[in-house]
């Protein structure tokens, strides 16, 4: 398979190895570096993995070709309506996700499980951290985003989420931190009067993202429409 790499940072270079470990022919495109692509080679599927502005423009490049584009590139989702429809009108392929981790997919579905549990016994006030590298463009990170969109549709007494300390109870605070090196830690923690709950996720690579999305790639070609982690794992 003919696989276009979008970015060459931190997850680029890690997905790399691990596409050619399986056979695929990689192309690097590195916006960053001022590089450019041709197309003159067919590609089975675009990973992209860049930076918030960049994002919306190099899905639409692919898409305008008809490759179907994975992206992870987080931090530019008040846009992704946009690239949704966008997709839609070229009846293109589109996957997104904040994490390519089976196991931070897998702390999604018992983040809402948790959550829902939590509602029916109240009592209890919730938060989230979350750590990564200094590199990390963005705060919160995707994956925290995604925990508290989780909690928010099961928590009725939350109404939004906030990246600092608050004093009003309807908001979930989101503690971001930056310290290297840290691939990334999320931890979803519930604090009541008799007791403390905390389910997390600890990143000891980047390799469990990039294996996944790698898988995703592979999937993707034989799929059409707007699609997230759901529909690959079918959960």
């Amino acid at each position: 398979m003919n696989i276009l790499l979008i970015g060459y940072g931190k997850m680029g270079k890690a997905i790399e190895p691990i596409a050619r470990q399986r056979s695929h022919h990689v192309s690097i495109l590195d916006p960053s570096a001022g590089q450019t692509f041709n197309f003159s080679t067919p590609m089975d599927v675009a990973v992209e993995f860049t930076t918030p502005e960049a994002a919306p423009g190099n899905i639409c490049m692919c898409l305008d070709r008809g490759i179907p584009v994975l992206s992870g590139t987080t931090g530019w989702l008040n846009r992704k309506k946009e690239v949704d429809d966008y997709c839609r009108k070229k009846s293109g392929t589109f996957f997104h996700a904040s994490n390519f981790s089976l196991g931070v997919n897998l702390l999604f579905r018992l983040n809402e499980h948790l959550a829902q549990m939590i509602h029916k016994v109240g009592g209890y006030d919730v938060s989230i951290d979350e750590t990564h590298h200094t590199q990390k463009k963005d705060a919160p990170s995707g994956t925290a985003i995604t925990l508290a969109e989780g909690i928010l549709r099961q928590l009725p007494s939350k109404k939004q989420w906030r990246n600092r300390e608050t004093q009003d109870p309807t908001d979930l605070v989101i503690r971001s931190f930056r310290v290297d090196p840290a691939p990334g830690t999320h931890a979803v923690s519930y604090h009541s009067e008799v007791d403390d709950l905390e389910i997390r996720h600890t990143a000891h690579s980047r390799e469990g993202f990039a294996r996944g999305a790698v898988s995703v790639a592979e999937w993707l070609p034989a799929h059409r429409g707007v699609l997230g982690m759901n529909d690959f794992l079918q959960f």
